[in-house]
């Protein structure tokens, strides 16, 4: 019998019970930044200093954080099942606690890019960036992010790998942030979509969906150990 294909969408609730801070927690605020202010393009091209500062704190904070229970017990499912995961997450927790197949919708924090040339990424330096270090043509590099008002690279394969998906598990995400959270939309018809996030939901128009309303940690180990059982 051929492997279901489970689709595993997280958001900022997977990453916080790792410890890792995000601007939702403090009413649009990290380490007291407005989003305007360090992850926008215009932030970029006024105050360029400022913005590395940004991201190097954001990097050294990630550098002694631990994946948790909830990104352990995802890497299970490989046993058993395809498994892709797509997160909205920049950190790297994810392939730390052990998962294979991560595509990151909005970049990844341990990697740096040319401002000019979008396809020059390496890892970042272990000390952050500053200002001076550039790419082979010369140009400042930036943190990998996808900051608000760009585009979603990743966004097609994320869409197309939804829809072939059999099981669809969602979590730590309101599912209020777009284009990401259009994404659940693109499940094929009869796909088994399961939420957990302990907020409420609003999306009431989706259906084949069951609301798990617990923490990543708590929720996923349920989920999981029910997944594994059913085959």
């Amino acid at each position: 019998m051929a492997k279901k294909r489970i689709v595993v969408f997280s958001g900022a609730g997977m990453s916080a019970e790792s410890g890792i801070q995000t601007f939702r927690d403090n009413d649009g605020l990290w380490e007291q930044h407005r989003v305007e202010d360090v992850a926008t393009p215009e932030a970029w091209h006024r105050d360029k200093e400022l913005v590395l500062n940004f991201y190097n704190m954001r990097h050294k904070q990630l550098l002694t954080a631990e994946p948790n229970k909830a990104h352990l017990d995802l890497v299970k499912l490989e046993d058993k099942y395809f498994t892709t995961i797509i997160t909205q997450n920049v950190d790297d927790l994810h392939e730390r606690a052990g998962s294979s197949q991560v595509i990151h919708l909005h970049g990844e924090l341990r990697k740096c890019r040319s401002e000019k040339n979008e396809r020059f990424i390496k890892d970042m330096p272990l000390d952050g960036l500053k200002i001076g270090d550039t790419c082979p043509e010369g140009y400042q590099l930036r943190p990998h992010i996808v900051w608000f008002g760009e585009m979603v690279p990743e966004m097609d394969r994320a869409m197309e790998t939804v829809q072939r998906a059999d099981i669809l598990l969602v979590i730590g995400t309101s599912l209020n942030v777009y284009p990401a959270a259009g994404l659940i939309y693109a499940a094929k018809k009869g796909t088994e979509i399961i939420l957990i996030d302990p907020g409420d939901f609003g999306h009431t128009d989706i259906r084949h969906l069951h609301h798990i309303q617990k923490s990543a940690t708590e929720g996923v180990g349920e989920v999981v150990a029910k997944l594994m059982h059913d085959l």
